[in-house]
């Protein structure tokens, strides 16, 4: 088990300013790596009640349970458990959650028993270093749906931000605060769910 605390900025994009940040960042195909996100919460959804999300990303082969929790300065706790293939597809069939992040969730009052995962989101990522941070462009399919967002990761909110602002500025693209993925996936499944 690991844990970070994660300062990011994110903006949505529409296709065309996504070709315009690949182009400026001289981003090919062979940049982009794929990765999946599982989602789990409660039936009565205890963790996006509490702002929190659960996932199990796969990434180039390997399986990582992550708990994120907001911080009441607007950061992220992440808390990361390394997963076996065969952890990861019990936990996805409906196994029960044991280990650190289980404790972690009775301690916010949530039943480790009762997580379940919901759906699934596929991105396709680019990465760099950008001015002390880490710049991602994101596709995202889920859910019948595809969006694309911009990330900059930092150690410092204040000139990180600034440094984002900065940078949108000088693209051209316009301030568009993004809900973090999970949000997205949410509001999209209850959107469907109305629909039906």
């Amino acid at each position: 088990m690991r844990q970070e605390i994660e300062i990011e900025f994110k903006n949505l994009l529409t296709a065309e300013e996504f070709a315009a940040v690949r182009a400026a960042f001289r981003l090919d195909d062979g940049a982009f790596r794929r990765q999946e996100n599982h989602y789990f919460d409660t039936p009565s959804f205890a963790l996006k009640r509490q702002a929190a999300a659960l996932r199990i990303r796969v990434k180039e082969g390997r399986f990582t349970l992550t708990l994120k929790q907001t911080r009441a300065d607007g950061s992220l706790l992440e808390t990361h458990e390394p997963l076996t293939a065969s952890e990861a597809e019990a936990l996805l069939a409906g196994a029960p959650l044991y280990g650190t992040i289980a404790v972690l969730l009775s301690e916010m009052g949530v039943d480790p028993h009762k997580v379940r995962c919901f759906g699934s989101l596929i991105t396709e990522r680019a990465q760099c270093s950008y001015e002390s941070g880490l710049l991602c462009l994101d596709r995202n399919f889920y859910l019948q749906s595809e969006d694309y967002e911009l990330e900059y990761e930092t150690d410092n909110a204040k000139t990180g931000e600034e440094r984002f602002l900065r940078l949108l500025e000088s693209l051209g693209i316009p301030r568009r605060p993004a809900p973090n993925k999970i949000a997205r996936f949410y509001a999209r499944k209850c959107e469907m769910e109305e629909r039906s």
